[in-house]
């Protein structure tokens, strides 16, 4: 027996039903597609609730459409609480790599300063292995040389076997044979250079015990950590208790010690008197790419920064990017802040918290907190993160050639879609700007290759008498006059674009195609770009819309492109509107002739100055009498809106 396939309604109906039995409980949810493959993986307070706005369209997020087009199935996982469901999230995004989740990250494995804490006699070395049972990692590090010198730093303040030393190799392997024991107990044996030259204590010619090996570890793992005034007052402790001891050479070493600490300390940036523990993470986004700077700040100063580019992924909205970040970010580093400082606080900041509170571990208590700050000294931290975060994202662009490679890709893109004969490598693009009907202009501006070419933008005061906005008729006017036979052949207007880009939808294109056909036009490939859904409306397609990919290049190029037409059109409407309500607004002033205005111009240079004059001011104009003053003074308040009606007609005190 035959069955015919499931439509889309059916499947939504389909799904909706089998949704009746997610219970309302919090957990974990996956969506599939029709080979069985996890496409997108989520959390939820209640599994039910939210997992019917999907199918019902009530999560207003771009990718949801092309989602729920690809679901099929779905799968569930109950948990006790948010903070559970979190911790599984970030674990089954690791295990199935879901396309349309925010896996947002560059191909760099990053390195890390370890600690093999399961060896006798822990090492410590630079790395960029993955993690391993029985080791401590410290980062990551996305500078390697700061985290090289930082390896030397430490074992200069804590002496420590390297894992690169050959007898510390060689005890490793007497462990892993079980003779360890009797090496440790022989005399005589010959120390390694790092003895001799104190980074190394000495561990294999028995200068000292597993114990006291241990205790350095210790130590060293708190420097690692950023605590290092703690460290500095244990280290003078014990200085003073060897001078007290008359070994004055033990004394010595422990103050070289400290020092090397506070030389360090002097070329980390200070930012606070406070104590303060806390990442500052700054986010600077373009529509497909975007960088991460995070400040790392314990005991009040920067100890560490570390910057990611964020290249994966496609129509990520920007909760969606920070909530996968922090994931990625917490889930690998073992440095815990007490303070995350971001723009905006996550949606589940307070499972974020009780997650990274256990991660912190803190032996007095201390709870992680998230901050979004508005003013003060943590948002001047933020703002330096948000520049850190641009300069990193316009360094990694110069260094990948990363626009021309998208440009190329878009102009590919758009080809594709709309059915062009090749790559459109000169775009023109139109909007319209009015004020009911008043100063209405028009903007063209030119993209060559990809790029703006801003010195062949034009501007169109629109001649038509208009008693009110009419886009449509604005529009065919600036066709015709553009794509004229006499500016056609101008060079000032460049050559022919391949493609046409309207800002409006099918309605505006409607209406330059009938000025086009009027005027003999059908070599210029059009489409009008509706502003709700960035929906391309084509002559040649009545069924609905070209839908460009949400978060791919060519959609990132069109809406560059509209958005710059957009702007050149306010920019010139708001110009003219300025220059005209500026007439008149002087033209009301009873008294005030070409003469004394010209006499204001000159005292006061712009219109701006000028509005913002006080009585005294304009009464000091010379040539304007102090009764005119006191008219353009009370006409000047009104049209700055600080006069009540009252004030405005009534008698003055």
């Amino acid at each position: 027996m035959s069955t015919h396939p499931e439509t889309s309604a059916e499947k939504l109906a389909r799904l909706k039903r089998e949704l009746d039995t997610v219970p309302t409980l919090p957990g974990v949810y996956l969506w599939k597609d029709a080979e069985g493959n996890v496409i997108y993986v989520g959390k939820a307070k209640q599994l039910r609730a939210r997992m019917r706005q999907y199918v019902n369209f009530q999560d207003e997020r771009a990718k949801i459409p092309l989602l729920v087009d690809q679901i099929q199935s779905f799968d569930y996982v109950v948990v006790e609480n948010e903070h559970e469901s979190l911790i599984l999230e970030n674990n089954l995004i690791k295990q199935y790599a879901p396309f349309f989740n925010a896996d947002l990250k560059d191909d760099k494995s990053y390195p890390f300063i370890a600690l093999t804490t399961d060896d006798v006699f822990p090492a410590i070395k630079y790395t960029r292995e993955k993690r391993k049972e029985g080791t401590k990692y410290f980062g990551p590090f996305t500078d390697s040389r700061a985290a090289r010198e930082m390896v030397d730093v430490a074992r200069k303040v804590v002496p420590l076997c390297s894992a690169s030393c050959a007898e510390w190799r060689r005890i490793k392997r007497l462990e892993d044979k079980g003779s360890l024991d009797a090496f440790l107990g022989k005399e005589g044996v010959r120390p390694c250079f790092d003895s001799h030259v104190g980074l190394g204590p000495g561990a294999c010619c028995g200068a000292i015990t597993p114990e006291e090996y241990r205790k350095n570890v210790k130590r060293i793992s708190r420097f690692l950590a950023g605590n290092h005034n703690e460290f500095i007052s244990e280290l003078t402790d014990e200085m003073r208790e060897a001078a007290a001891e008359l070994d004055f050479e033990r004394a010595g070493r422990i103050k070289g010690r400290i020092d090397t600490i506070k030389s360090l300390s002097q070329k980390q940036h200070a930012v606070t008197s406070q104590n303060m523990f806390a990442d500052v993470i700054g986010f600077f986004r373009e529509e497909t790419i975007t960088g991460v700077h995070v400040l790392m700040i314990r005991e009040g100063r920067i100890i560490n920064s570390n910057e990611f580019i964020l290249n994966k992924g496609t129509n990520v909205v920007d909760e969606d990017l920070m909530h996968s970040f922090l994931l990625r970010y917490y889930d690998v580093t073992t440095s815990i802040p007490r303070e995350v400082i971001v723009r905006a606080l996550p949606e589940d900041a307070d499972a974020m918290s009780q997650w990274l509170t256990e991660k912190l571990a803190s032996k007095h208590g201390a709870k992680v907190r998230f901050v979004a700050p508005e003013k003060g000294e943590k948002a001047d931290l933020l703002a330096m993160a948000e520049v850190n975060a641009r300069h990193s994202l316009m360094r990694y662009k110069v260094r990948t050639n990363y626009d021309d490679q998208r440009i190329n890709k878009a102009l590919l893109q758009l080809e594709s879609a709309l059915a062009l004969d090749k790559p459109p490598q000169r775009i023109e693009c139109f909007d319209v700007s009015t004020n009911h009907g008043s100063y209405t202009v028009a903007s063209m501006v030119v993209f060559e290759n990809g790029k703006p070419a801003k010195n062949q933008y034009r501007r169109f005061k629109i001649k038509a008498q208009l008693d009110e906005a009419n886009d449509f008729l604005s529009m065919q006017e600036v066709m015709e006059r553009r794509y004229s036979r006499k500016n056609m052949e101008d060079q000032r207007f460049g050559a022919k674009p391949d493609l046409i880009i309207l800002d409006g939808g099918r309605p505006q294109l409607n209406a330059v195609l009938e000025m086009f056909d009027k005027m003999g036009i059908d070599d210029i490939a059009l489409c009008g770009l509706a502003k709700r859904d960035e929906e391309l409306f084509v002559p040649w397609q009545d069924s609905g819309p070209v839908v460009l990919p949400g978060g791919s290049a060519s959609l990132y190029l069109v809406k560059q492109v509209r958005d710059e037409a957009h702007r050149f059109a306010i920019t010139f409407h708001r110009e003219l509107r300025d220059k005209g309500m500026t007439l008149s607004v002087l033209d009301e002033v009873a008294g005030l002739g070409p003469v004394r205005k010209k006499a204001l111009k000159k005292e006061f240079k712009s219109f701006a100055r000028l509005k913002a004059a006080t009585l005294d001011e304009l009464k000091a104009v010379r040539g304007v009498p102090d009764e005119v003053a006191c008219e353009l003074y009370k006409v000047l308040r009104q049209y700055n809106g600080e006069l009540e009606e009252k004030e405005l007609f009534g008698q003055e005190e």
